[in-house]
């Protein structure tokens, strides 16, 4: 039997109530988690600052830990999840991320933390892998897409999650008895996925992931193109989001720590809208002929302006503008979407996990690298840094961006490269399509004759 009929025959022996309660709703709550640890430190900066005694440099590089073993666990997650199952993979790591909770917590120097949070980060590194390996071998193919939207609308709340509840929880326990209640749920999670999620049947390990492999991916100019527009922007993402827009609005705009962890809530709730309403926007400028990668294009320069005007203090949009970073940032999920359009079947996978290594380890930089440029300042007694300080970080971060989006629309009036997914077989003409038929009806053209096509699991 192959491995799309044995899926087949899976999701034919549990029904939808079942798959949501049994496979979804656990996995998305492990992605919940992940999210709302990730991005926890936004608003414990200023509490971490004054009871650790921290530096910016030493904030950032703790907090971005995090990233960095995310990013490193990447390649042996995945590995694992095609040998093991993700039910299997999820108790193992769950349980390590239990820990590094539990230890960071317990902390009493930088060093204790900053270890803790990266045991954090590798046992919280399989989440989403493990939420989207289970949702494809248990809910129809036809029905990923939006399956797919909830999760990271899940994992959304779970960053909504970080910043008003955890403020309002401050107000009943300090900081280190709040991270031993999030290890307690963490290993409930863990432990319900165990529990609950049906076993799948185990595949075949994948080829291994060598330099050549590599090499590979980043050949392809379909990989190319995406990632000089959108890796940056990305990793800037991730890194201010999770940590320094929480900063800059105490310390540039000057708003206090219940005014801050609201506008942190709202943005929050902006990146659940915003991941949900680009998918709508992609698909319908599909309809009419534009191409992923120009909606991208556009939703980048947008969101470097925001950049901008943090840079210049906000001015009397200050409150809007870390709700509109965080609404525009979302256009950088498309990352993930258009590679996997643009290049060759046999690549994706690979494409996929070079994508995420890519992208944490890029956030552990930004996050790290506006700290010690943040630290060249000398703080007030508040351990607030000058606005002039965030202007340069700023500076930096859109400086670093810039690049690729000038390329970009240097190039958009020339014709794209071809990628070797797109590109006919010699002697096969391309099918005639008009755009809204090309949309709706290119994945489903049937592989060439000669080409194989791998099972995806």
């Amino acid at each position: 039997m192959t491995g799309a009929a044995y899926r087949a025959e899976q999701r034919a022996t549990l029904s939808g109530p079942a798959v949501f309660f049994l496979v979804f709703l656990p996995f998305a709550l492990g992605h919940f988690l992940s999210s709302l640890l990730r991005t926890v430190n936004a608003v414990l900066a200023p509490t971490l600052l004054t009871a650790m005694a921290l530096t910016p440099a030493q904030l950032g590089l703790l907090t971005s830990a995090f990233f960095f073993a995310f990013a490193l666990a990447q390649l042996p997650v995945g590995v694992a999840l095609d040998r093991y199952g993700p039910r299997r993979v999820q108790l193992v790591l769950m349980s390590l991320a239990t820990l590094g909770t539990l230890l960071f917590g317990r902390g009493q120097n930088f060093t204790e933390l900053m270890c803790a949070r990266a045991i954090m980060g590798v046992g919280l590194g399989g989440c989403f892998m493990s939420a989207v390996k289970a949702i494809s071998t248990w809910i129809a193919p036809a029905r990923l897409p939006s399956v797919q939207g909830y999760l990271i609308a899940a994992g959304g709340l779970g960053a909504a999650a970080a910043t008003l509840p955890i403020r309002l929880a401050l107000q009943y326990t300090d900081w280190r008895g709040l991270f031993a209640s999030l290890a307690a749920l963490v290993a409930i999670v863990g432990l319900l996925i165990y529990l609950l999620a049906p076993e799948g049947r185990r595949g075949a390990p994948r080829k291994p992931m060598t330099p050549r492999a590599l090499l590979d991916v980043y050949r392809d100019p379909g990989f190319r193109d995406t990632i000089s527009l959108m890796l940056v922007p990305h990793a800037v993402f991730f890194g201010v989001q999770g940590l320094w827009a929480g900063k800059w609005l105490s310390d540039v705009v000057g708003f206090s720590d219940a005014e801050v962890a609201w506008l942190l809530y709202l943005s929050m709730a902006a990146v659940i809208f915003g991941a949900i309403g680009v998918g709508m926007l992609t698909e319908w400028a599909g309809r009419r002929g534009v191409a992923p990668l120009r909606v991208a294009g556009v939703g980048v320069a947008l969101f470097v302006a925001v950049q901008c005007a943090m840079l210049l203090g906000g001015g009397g949009f200050a409150r809007q503008l870390p709700v509109l970073f965080a609404l525009f940032g979302t256009i950088t999920g498309l990352e993930y979407a258009i590679v996997a359009q643009s290049m060759p079947a046999t690549l994706t996978g690979r494409a996929a996990t070079c994508l995420n290594l890519l992208i944490f380890v890029g956030a552990f930089l930004v996050q790290a690298g506006f700290g010690l440029i943040l630290g060249c300042w000398s703080p007030n007694q508040q351990h607030q840094y000058p606005p002039q300080a965030y202007q340069a970080a700023f500076g930096v971060l859109i400086a670093l961006q810039l690049p690729g989006l000038i390329r970009y629309f240097l190039r958009r009036g020339k014709a794209a490269p071809p990628s070797g997914k797109m590109t006919p077989a010699i002697g096969h003409p391309a099918p005639l399509h008009t755009p809204k038929e090309e949309y709706e009806t290119g994945p489903l053209w049937p592989p060439r004759q000669g080409e194989a096509r791998p099972d995806r699991r």
